[in-house]
């Protein structure tokens, strides 16, 4: 077997598991499975790999699959408890689906955006009928949870018009791919039906 040239703390790492995640968010299962073989006889650490794969299954696939990170969740933990060589098969089976999964960085972008806000924006405090009144005493003299909808009480298990941050703001914009296109259906028709009720 010839030796394969590999930095493990360099270039080529770094390298290596940067075609290795393109691959999976390209959607390109015969590269992703080459570039994962490439570090895995190289002497990679499997873990690293299966903390990137865990990583790209939220961060480009997210809800257009919510099974990926359940794929990823359980290549992670395969990894951890049997080591190589086997876990190369746990690896090859997940970086695969990853690849071919369809794709979505909306959760993400949502959370990157709100993430933005809240360090770069005026804060937004609980509003009251959201606050906790563990105490009588605390809905009684400042109003905690007064006014709250419980959402089961309604029709669809959506109150109308309850607010829940207090501000008109919008983070999450799902696309039109995969599981994705039912919640994205999900919420307008949510949003027709408030609308509708006003």
């Amino acid at each position: 077997a010839k030796a394969v040239q590999y930095d493990a703390a360099g270039e080529m790492h770094y390298d290596a598991i940067s075609a290795f995640i393109k691959s999976m968010r390209g959607s390109d299962p015969d590269a992703a499975v080459y570039w994962l073989a490439r570090m895995l006889v190289a002497g990679e650490d499997p873990r690293f790999i299966a903390r990137r794969i865990a990583i790209l299954a939220s961060e480009d696939i997210g809800n257009a699959d919510p099974r990926a990170i359940q794929v990823a969740a359980a290549a992670y933990q395969i990894t951890e408890r049997i080591g190589m060589p086997e876990c190369q098969l746990t690896l090859a089976q997940a970086a695969i689906y990853m690849a071919c999964a369809p794709k979505s960085n909306a959760s993400a972008m949502a959370v990157w955006a709100a993430m933005d806000d809240v360090q770069n924006s005026r804060t937004i405090p609980v509003p009251i009928h959201l606050r906790n009144a563990p105490h009588p005493g605390m809905a009684e003299q400042f109003g905690y949870a007064k006014g709250y909808q419980y959402s089961h009480d309604h029709p669809g298990g959506v109150s109308p018009d309850q607010d829940y941050l207090g501000v008109d703001k919008s983070f999450y914009t799902p696309t039109d791919r995969g599981y994705e296109k039912h919640i994205a259906a999900y919420l307008s028709h949510q949003i027709a039906q408030r609308n509708h009720r006003r």
